[in-house]
């Protein structure tokens, strides 16, 4: 059939499909090597650490479930979402919220309105009156759309995102909700003269100490302990579960020497932490996603021999007891410049802090005194599902 210069063939309507097998949950992996192939900030994800982290493997799962879908136009993929239900989260909190994340999609309003359709529809049929996200997949992933600072790649396990998403939601009834903010740190910063003459008052009081391997499960506890009683009072926390959290650290003692993890005890008892990783991103951005057959060998050697010249923080915190106390400030300075020393030596000339609420107000400041640059913003949104 001809069709004259002013026709063009329509395309296949839209639909979505459930992922219901591997070779679906490979293709809902694979959707943003399609999406991002013209974006040099963009990142490819390792797919073995996807398919790892999307399957029933995952201790996530052991408090939630999930479901995926695939927006499709022929056999073409244009997007994909998924949606979680967490228990954890509906105990501590009794708010009736699921959350949505994997969000992407083509830059087209009905791939965004059919695909949130799905998330909400299975969310609301288990009971839910709000959805949130996006989260890949909880709080203590992966989380926020970034919503500024597209011209940098992420660091290690933080999103990426194009730039028309966040209208795209908004039309669809989604609203901000909560700013996460990501900083940039020069390693080579100096504590305040204040801070300096606090914690030579303090000294006898604080000692900090790196992680024991030799007594590695007593400190993993620890760190957990001391995290999870940190964030307990933050929005929309969720506690690591002993099974999650090991899981982290298995990966955390593989990256790391043993100082870039130090615990902080006052008066023999520990109070805070902070965990430092190498940025992963920095070294993979090559590898096209896949480890076989050389990229195993090309990751190995970026990090023990060149090492990654950025890392980043994706863990601190500081007891609740301490928070609001000068012992509380001192900790959270001494904590970080404890890493300073430690990630020089390794050549890493900036960290990224992160996330940080936009509304903690205290811990901004103390980033921003050290020369700490809020340079990504990321945002969660929500909406309420109608009954």
């Amino acid at each position: 059939m001809n069709l004259s210069p002013d026709r063009k063939p329509s395309s296949p309507p839209l639909r979505v499909t459930r992922v219901s097998n591997r070779r679906e949950l490979r293709r809902f992996i694979r959707v943003p090597w399609h999406l991002y192939n013209a974006d040099p900030s963009w990142v490819p994800p390792l797919m073995v650490e996807r398919h790892e982290h999307l399957s029933p493997q995952n201790p996530y799962f052991q408090h939630a479930q999930w479901c995926a879908w695939l927006a499709l136009r022929g056999d073409h993929v244009v997007g994909r979402i998924s949606a979680q239900l967490d228990r954890l989260h509906l105990e501590r909190h009794m708010d009736s919220t699921g959350f949505f994340g994997m969000l992407e999609a083509e830059d087209q309003p009905e791939v965004f309105r059919d695909l949130l359709s799905a998330a909400e529809n299975w969310l609301r049929s288990r009971g839910m009156h709000r959805i949130r996200g996006p989260f890949n997949l909880s709080i203590n992933q992966e989380c926020g759309l970034l919503v500024d600072g597209f011209d940098t790649p992420p660091s290690l396990l933080m999103g990426h995102a194009l730039p028309y998403y966040g209208a795209r939601l908004e039309e669809q009834g989604y609203v901000p909700v909560k700013d996460l903010l990501a900083y940039r740190l020069d390693t080579a910063f100096s504590l305040p003269p204040g801070m300096v003459r606090l914690a030579e008052k303090l000294q006898d009081r604080i000692r900090l100490r790196p992680l024991r391997r030799s007594r590695l499960d007593e400190d993993v506890a620890i760190l957990r302990d001391i995290f999870n009683d940190a964030w307990s009072a933050n929005w929309s926390f969720v506690p690591f579960t002993e099974a999650e959290f090991a899981a982290m650290a298995r990966d955390l003692v593989r990256l790391v020497d043993d100082e870039f993890v130090q615990i902080a005890e006052v008066d023999g008892e520990p109070a805070a932490m902070i965990a430092i990783l190498p940025n992963l991103n920095e070294v993979i951005r090559d590898l096209d996603g896949r480890l076989l057959p050389f990229g195993w060998l090309k990751l190995l050697w970026r990090l023990k021999v060149s090492h990654p010249k950025t890392a980043r923080v994706p863990l601190m915190g500081v007891r609740k007891r301490h928070q609001t106390s000068l012992v509380g400030t001192a900790l959270t300075y001494l904590l970080i410049d404890a890493l300073r020393v430690p990630v020089a030596n390794r050549g890493v000339n900036e960290v990224e802090m992160s996330w940080i609420l936009e509304d903690n107000t205290p811990m901004r400041r103390v980033i921003e005194s050290l020369g700490g640059l809020a340079y990504k913003r990321y945002r969660i949104l929500e909406k309420t599902l109608p009954g």
